[in-house]
């Protein structure tokens, strides 16, 4: 039989996967390193469609202004707002970068991407209320947060948001927030303004490669990627970032680097209620947050949602949690037990007892009929009528299931990034808020790896981003005009 032939492309960096992590690289790059050859390798025909989807993606631009399981309450009652403030700051780089690429003509239309939606937190009951009032003082002070309002009065709800008041008892005790300066973000489109930037600079795009190995050539990487037809390709180069969503442990698995043995995942599906009736659509304009049950993951806690998808103002209402073993809505059934290996199967075993209430939760999610999930819906839109909401599969997620001192899985629901040592490959596992941080997760990366690099990006860096570096919760004024020239640059409205 005759050798196979295969073609091999040389360049200097390859990212795999095309959503909002590779995009948001090749763009930070073609800023910071004019010239750079980078490929970017896609399995599906086109970029932006499985994480980073509009219909797949929370979408919130999470700012923390809104989503309770950022602020813990602690035994005592207290809420700590540390891990609000910080992922507020971390959203203000995105701003900052999405707005420096706006305002110098790398991308245009954000209106495609980025609209403003008044953030909100809804509850109801008198601990939950209370717990509201307390989240609501623990943030006010600080300048990110100084536009947020909080009320435990019906007629308030009523003007904030029609539909969450509509025929609801006024004996009942309910407590919300609202914000001004929410935002809501369809990664989708946003990864692909940023795609069309890099590829005008010298990236190319490689949509429906599948990467089928990973693997050392000498001081590159090889990355193997195979067509629907056979064809297949390599790509050499001396680094790799792996943002393929869910399939990036698979990839990382393959890579055989030291720093993702012991890692796991757990894949978590969902599906929305989508509402079909323009007149409902036009009456709600915010995205309202509530609690989490006991034992959800943070990716599923409720909201009423508007969303800009495609052009047009929609409403949604979820994501009610779901179970499947593919780590990509257009995965395999194999992924989750081919992830499994000789340095993960403690983890993944171990896993389990400590989340017992998560595994209690799922079950009942997975049980739940239409009707139940009907009544989920009611606890926030009392007024909603069910022929006028469709249920549609929403995006999969990998929760991380990291190693710690004891060998011991320790489920996570943030984003991990991964760094090989000698800085020659990166990858980032996790969900939620991932799209939302990318900016600064992708930025931490690149001086990680490229350390020698830093000194020379800096200016750039700094300019794209006035606040890296530095906390804008440290300086009111700085914070302020962050705000509002983000705003003015992207063309929202703010307080």
């Amino acid at each position: 039989m005759a050798d196979l032939t295969v073609d091999v492309t040389r360049t200097d960096a390859i990212l795999i996967g095309g959503g909002i992590a590779s995009a948001t690289v090749a763009a930070l790059l073609s800023e910071l390193e004019p010239g750079a050859r980078i490929h970017v390798v896609e399995k599906l025909d086109a970029v932006g469609q499985e994480s980073s989807d509009g219909w797949n993606n929370a979408g919130t631009g999470h700012s923390a202004l809104c989503e309770l399981n950022y602020t813990p309450q602690d035994v005592d009652g207290s809420v700590s707002p540390t891990k609000a403030i910080h992922i507020n700051e971390q959203f203000q780089v995105s701003r900052q970068f999405w707005a420096h690429l706006v305002e110098n003509d790398r991308i245009d239309a954000p209106d495609r991407f980025i609209h403003s939606v008044p953030h909100m937190s809804f509850v109801h009951g008198v601990e939950s209320a209370d717990f509201l009032r307390r989240r609501h003082e623990a943030l006010r002070s600080n300048p990110l947060f100084s536009a947020m309002e909080f009320t435990t009065e019906h007629a308030q709800l009523a003007e904030w948001a029609p539909l969450v008041a509509q025929d609801r008892p006024v004996t009942e005790t309910i407590a919300a927030t609202w914000s001004p300066d929410g935002t809501d973000v369809n990664f989708g489109e946003l990864t692909r303004s940023l795609l069309d930037f890099a590829r005008r600079v010298g990236t190319t795009v490689n949509t429906g490669w599948e990467v089928i190995d990973l693997r050392r050539m000498g001081a590159e990487w090889g990355v193997m990627a195979k067509r629907a037809d056979g064809t297949v390709h390599v790509w050499r180069a001396p680094f790799v970032f792996v943002g393929a969503g869910g399939n990036a442990l698979p990839l990382l698995q393959k890579s055989g680097i030291e720093e993702i043995r012991g890692f796991g995942g757990f894949p978590i599906s969902g599906q929305w209620l989508r509402c079909t009736n323009p007149d409902v659509i036009a009456r709600h304009d915010a995205k309202v947050y509530g609690k989490a049950a006991v034992g959800a993951p943070p990716m599923s806690v409720p909201h009423l949602d508007t969303r800009y998808i495609d052009g047009k103002r929609s409403l949604m209402f979820g994501p009610y949690a779901g179970w499947s073993p593919k780590f990509l809505k257009t995965g395999r059934w194999t992924d989750l037990p081919a992830s499994v290996k000789p340095d993960n199967l403690r983890q993944m075993l171990a896993v389990a007892p400590p989340n017992i209430d998560l595994m209690t939760y799922l079950v009942k999610e997975l049980a739940a009929t239409h009707q139940q999930r009907y009544q989920a819906l009611l606890e926030y839109m009392p007024s909603a009528r069910e022929e006028d909401w469709e249920q549609v599969t929403a995006g999969q997620r990998v929760q991380v299931i990291a190693p710690d001192t004891k060998k011991v899985g320790v489920l996570q629901f943030g984003t991990q990034l991964i760094t090989a040592a000698d800085g020659t490959i990166a990858g980032m596992l996790g969900a939620s808020p991932g799209a939302s941080i990318a900016t600064t997760i992708m930025l931490e990366m690149l001086t990680r790896v490229f350390p020698q690099r830093r000194d020379a990006w800096e200016p750039a860096i700094r300019q794209m981003i006035p606040s890296w570096g530095t906390r804008l919760s440290d300086d009111p004024t700085a914070a302020r005009e962050s705000l509002a020239h983000t705003a003015d640059a992207l063309g929202l409205s703010h307080s």
